[in-house]
């Protein structure tokens, strides 16, 4: 017999019919009464694949008692109940590597976008304002400098495509790593007010709720620009759009927002704003890749083996 999984949120086509493939499936997103749905299959269901979205909570894990595994599609884990699911015996999997390029690509495109105003001329031409007059001058990339908030594997990335476009690099995070070929700056008002860009890339957890403060957008100042390819409420949204209405913060790219797929209105009708529906590793190859890894470590999971990505 096929192990029995929920699977709790939607998931690329070939995931699905790989999990279907390996699995015996309960669809929690498709219940319209979910306490029932999760009631009639709470002794069948040994493992949990779901997304960085949705998570797990601890009432989930309480409803179906006998899992065994938590697969996260994503790298970021934040909406999964981590104290919850160790006191439980739970592991938890995450989807690391397989879009590190597709992140950095992504964040090097809000950068290049925001400075050369690519979006916003776009717009300017369908528009028909092109025959009214030139567009405005956006801002040289070459020679300028960009400040990178968290150094793991796609901040690293990132700062590696940077120098490709003679951009200087530094960074900042919770402790120097002697590898790293890029100079450390322990503190974040600092790294602001040093650099041109300030791209944030690191994760959410209970030490980088609101990392990035309005003093933190008034250090990166008026020319400068934030770039967030991390998660939304790394950055207090309600003092960065005071910063952009006011002046005191030049320009936001962002791809993540406090409460996606809610985005603050007043962002809307910003030109000195780039907005994206959270489409960091949106790519075809890369979800399927991230969604064979949620399947992998359920397969190794049943398997007996060592799981390929535990993070908890």
């Amino acid at each position: 017999m096929k192990p029995e999984i929920l699977v709790a949120s939607p998931m690329p086509a070939p995931t699905m019919r790989s999990l279907d493939e390996n699995f015996i499936l309960h669809k929690l997103f498709e219940a319209k009464d979910q306490d029932a749905f999760l009631a009639a299959i709470k002794d069948k269901v040994r493992g949990i694949a779901t997304s960085g979205g949705k998570g797990a909570s601890a009432a989930l894990m309480d409803a179906l008692p006998k899992t065994e595994i938590i697969a996260n599609f994503g790298v970021g884990y934040d909406a999964v109940d981590v104290p919850a699911a160790k006191a439980r015996n739970i592991p938890i999997t995450n989807t690391p590597d397989v879009l590190t390029d597709d992140v950095a690509d992504l964040a090097l495109a809000l950068l290049l976008d925001s400075a050369r105003l690519i979006s916003r001329a776009d717009r300017f031409v369908r528009a028909g304002l092109w025959l009214k007059g030139n567009h405005p001058f956006g801002q040289a990339v070459a020679g300028k400098k960009l400040g990178i908030v968290g150094l793991g594997r796609i901040g690293a990335a990132i700062a590696t495509r940077a120098e490709a476009f003679k951009l200087q690099v530094s960074w900042h995070g919770p402790r120097p790593k002697p590898d790293a070929k890029w100079p450390y700056v322990a503190d974040l008002v600092t790294l602001a007010r040093e650099v041109d860009f300030l791209c944030v890339i690191c994760p959410l957890t209970p030490q980088t709720f609101h990392l990035i403060t309005r003093e933190v957008m008034e250090a990166l100042g008026p020319e400068g620009t934030l770039i967030n390819v991390a998660r939304g409420p790394v950055v207090d949204e309600a003092a960065l759009v005071d910063a952009l209405k006011t002046g005191k913060l030049g320009h936001a790219a962002l791809d993540v927002f406090e409460d996606e797929p809610r985005v603050p209105e007043a962002l809307f009708a910003m030109e000195n704003t780039v907005l994206l529906p959270h489409q960091g590793s949106a790519t075809t190859e890369t979800r399927t890749a991230m969604g064979q890894l949620v399947v992998d470590n359920l397969v190794a999971h049943f398997a007996g083996k060592p799981l390929l990505t535990r993070v908890a």
